[in-house]
């Protein structure tokens, strides 16, 4: 079983990360903090949708 909540938390902590950098003036981190979010957020969600569908092809 997947668990979206845990992709979701790092997600969260990458922007988080990407945030504190920008504002110290790293971008480069900043930038890279942020597509690891970008990437992890987009996973979550098509996962999500992808196992709404199983579950409801499976009733």
């Amino acid at each position: 079983m997947i668990d979206f909540g845990n992709l979701m938390h790092w997600a969260v902590t990458f922007l988080v990360i990407a945030l504190v950098a920008a504002v110290f003036g790293f971008g480069g981190v900043a930038g890279t903090a942020m597509a690891g979010a970008k990437l992890l957020f987009w996973v979550a969600i098509v996962l999500a949708v992808v196992a709404f569908l199983f579950s409801m092809v499976r009733k």
